[in-house]
């Protein structure tokens, strides 16, 4: 709240904010827990180059990607794939498909290698889930000259920028509303990732810029 006010030169304390947020009857959106998934069999693991150093000089050096689960209001599960640029945060491509598999986490990078066009070097940390791991993937980036860096295992804080996201995604703006179809969320999602978060959304790690206005001075 403090950020969005300080965008219209309305400066306030964080005490300030939380007697206001009190006020209007606003509260933080409890998370849900999550579901169990099935493990694949991995087909090749790679080290960690960033080891939670998440600061990038220039954009299109170090993306980072995950997944998450999106339950459906008819009971059904989707699941969503990102990336972000570690640069300024900003989503660099994201897709929602029906199951999480490697080809929903190729499809995704390569919609992002074709908006962005990174030069090679280009390095890309994810957890060290299959669909990261797995043969197909491994064989993507290869062949589009993506390094690829990978979490320790059972350690979130090793890709915390995409914790975050996902925190921001639910919190602001999934877990306020009901999606009866794909279509729905399809549309609701590009809308959050694309118009809101990268072009209207303060982030404190810019100083308090979107992600738009902090990759336009680079």
């Amino acid at each position: 709240m403090r950020d969005y006010l300080a965008l219209e030169n309305i400066i306030i304390s964080r005490l300030t904010s939380h007697y206001y947020m009190k006020e209007l009857g606003l509260r933080a959106i409890v998370r849900r827990r999550k579901p169990d998934y099935i493990k694949g069999k991995a087909h090749k693991i790679f080290s960690n180059l960033l080891n939670q150093h998440f600061d990038v000089d220039k954009p299109n050096r170090i993306w980072a990607t995950d997944f998450t689960y999106l339950p459906m209001s008819d009971g059904s599960m989707r699941y969503n794939c990102t990336i972000i640029d570690l640069y300024d945060r900003s989503v660099v491509a994201t897709l929602n498909g029906a199951h999480i598999t490697a080809a929903l986490a190729i499809v995704t990078l390569q919609k992002a290698l074709g908006l962005h066009k990174p030069g090679k070097g280009l390095i890309l940390h994810s957890d060290q889930g299959t669909q990261f791991t797995s043969e197909d993937f491994v064989l993507f980036c290869d062949r589009h000259h993506v390094q690829q860096s990978m979490s320790r295992a059972g350690c979130p804080y090793d890709n915390a920028p995409m914790e975050r996201f996902y925190n921001t995604l639910k919190n602001e703006y999934f877990n306020l509303r009901r999606f009866m179809d794909g279509k729905s969320l399809d549309e609701g999602i590009y809308w959050f990732a694309y118009c809101h978060y990268n072009r209207r959304r303060p982030h404190s790690y810019n100083n308090g810029l979107t992600p738009c206005a902090a990759r336009a001075v680079a």
